[in-house]
């Protein structure tokens, strides 16, 4: 199904998707909706969600009348939790120590006041999104989280994801989609307040927007389309590796999925499972596309090279499909999040084992981290002396003032002593 060649044969070569006339477009759009505010998002609400909502904002009638299943309320609870217990254990906290006499420095750790998340709709709902980006957001303390995401069909917010919405506290919800709620929520309009962070997945225009916003607020990170790279040595099942190439592409026609592999014998059997399982998948026209325009199955000489090509390659998703995972794992400096061995399926992130899946795409694994807490979070420094503290400090900082020539530096500190 996919050409199998040599690594070496490989050339890295991501597509940007935030620059061009896709950017252009999209600050146009989050400028207009600076500047008019509910009217822009109606407009772009008409054009691009096929919406005709008066009021975007989710009424009192809408949220009473959301039911789901109890079985599913159940698993979004349970997926919460994990999440959220994930983040707590990971967060950063305020600190406060005496380096000398007299001298007290710390940290507070405060949470930005209104954060705003975006989870993508149209085609698929995704409330496991919301759960990740809602639960991190709560664990670190902010007091207000909305919520924007796209309108199905019917002009609705899809019931589950307001029951979602529900079981992770967010009181207000919109149903918008695209650039316009990226910059509703950055600027504010007359309905949606102004956030001080917005984050959440999305579509080349819901980044390209994350982008034009982001001298104005903190943004997560920008992201491009889903990615997997599996690693293998030729000892976990190919119907294994197969599944989890074959369950990234299903998201859309520009996800990528790549297998190295340094068994030759691997890589072909794993391209028979792929031809095998993609016919029989219900979204096989998708999964087709992204696997001929971004897929590729190469073959290393060995370890080190594959090792080598992973942190170039810094993936979204990394799955070490071999028989010692755990020794692979130290050597992996650039991943947005790692899967270890053959009963670690990449979907089982995506459905809230506890790690957030909401990840750094196209390399900016070499720069960013997931989606956390942490991520929600500003830390203010502050710093308490003594007279006698400030003496034992002055010496090293006087010498330093002189050496950078700033003579009023070196007097605010002198002057203390001459009272």
């Amino acid at each position: 199904m996919i050409p199998v060649r040599p690594l070496e044969s490989f050339a890295i070569d991501r597509e940007s998707v935030v620059e061009g006339t896709t950017f252009d477009a999209c600050r146009a759009i989050v400028d207009d909706v600076r500047r008019r505010g509910d009217a822009a998002v109606r407009e772009f609400a008409r054009r691009f969600d096929r919406s005709d909502r008066a009021d975007f904002e989710v009424t009192p009638g809408e949220w009473e009348s959301a039911t789901v299943p109890a079985e599913l309320l159940a698993a979004i609870r349970s997926v919460y939790e994990r999440i959220a217990e994930f983040h707590r254990r990971g967060l950063v906290r305020d600190f406060e120590y005496s380096p000398e006499p007299g001298v007290v420095v710390g940290t507070r750790v405060v949470p930005f006041e209104r954060a705003g998340i975006y989870v993508p709709g149209g085609l698929a709902v995704y409330p496991s999104s919301l759960c990740m980006a809602a639960a991190a957001a709560n664990v670190a303390g902010v007091p207000e989280v909305i919520l924007c995401t796209p309108p199905d069909a019917r002009g609705a917010v899809p019931e589950v994801m307001l029951a979602t919405a529900r079981i992770c506290g967010i009181a207000r919800a919109f149903g918008v989609g695209g650039a316009q709620a990226i910059g509703a929520m950055a600027y504010g309009t007359e309905t949606v307040p102004a956030c001080e962070i917005v984050v959440g997945p999305g579509n080349r225009y819901v980044t390209a927007a994350k982008k034009a916003v982001a001298g104005d607020v903190a943004i997560d990170f920008l992201a491009g389309p889903t990615e997997i790279l599996v690693l293998s040595d030729g000892t976990v099942d190919p119907s294994f590796v197969a599944a989890d190439l074959v369950a990234q592409s299903e998201h859309d026609a520009a996800a990528c999925a790549l297998l190295v592999t340094t068994s030759a014998d691997h890589a072909e059997a794993v391209n028979r499972e792929l031809e095998r399982q993609t016919l029989a998948a219900p979204r096989s026209s998708i999964i087709q596309a992204a696997l001929r325009t971004h897929g590729a199955i190469l073959v290393a000489k060995d370890l080190e090279s594959a090792v080598a090509f992973v942190n170039r390659f810094a993936p979204e998703h990394l799955v070490l499909a071999t028989g010692g995972p755990r020794d692979l794992l130290p050597r992996i400096r650039h991943a947005g999040a790692v899967f270890l061995g053959a009963y670690a399926p990449v979907a089982i992130g995506d459905y809230g084992s506890g790690p957030n899946a909401i990840l750094p795409t196209l390399g900016e694994a070499r720069r960013r981290s997931g989606l956390t807490a942490n991520a929600f979070l500003k830390t203010i420094t502050y710093e308490e002396l003594t007279e006698a503290g400030l003496r034992t400090l002055a010496p090293a900082a006087l010498a330093l003032a002189s050496a950078e020539g700033l003579p009023a530096h070196r007097r605010s500190i002198e002057i203390r002593h001459e009272r």
